[in-house]
């Protein structure tokens, strides 16, 4: 059982940073795969990032790729979303997932075992 909370997100003008964190509990972390999802205004959610259990790899949408990186701290049991260069089309709830095993290319919401509450990102032109 992995239970997730979400914080840093807020209001931010277009070209600018935030970066959103994940606090974990569980004695799961360290061997779980974690994901940032968001999801638009009146959209489905979709995939953000991932990163694998050990940080070594990770994996990203073609939207974000460039702007955002995902980072974890296992000693803090806590996952990290930098995001850069913002733009309106940002703007949504954010997500943090977890899932069991070593793979981080599991892009639908239905692979992802676990979830957090979300956090709100909106990016004013």
């Amino acid at each position: 059982q992995v239970q997730l909370v979400e914080t840093g997100g807020g209001l931010v003008q277009a070209g600018g940073s935030l970066r959103l964190s994940c606090a974990a509990s569980g004695r799961t972390f360290s061997s779980s795969a974690m994901g940032w999802f968001r999801q638009p205004p009146e959209k489905e959610r979709e995939f953000v990032a991932s990163i694998s259990s050990s940080g070594g790899s990770t994996y990203y949408a073609d939207s974000v790729k460039g702007r955002f990186t995902i980072s974890r701290d296992n000693a803090k049991n806590t996952v990290y979303l930098q995001m850069s260069s913002l733009k309106p089309e940002d703007t949504a709830v954010y997500y943090c997932a977890a899932r069991s095993g070593r793979s981080i290319y599991y892009t639908k919401v239905q692979e992802w075992n676990y979830w957090g509450q979300g956090t709100q990102v909106t990016v004013s032109s």
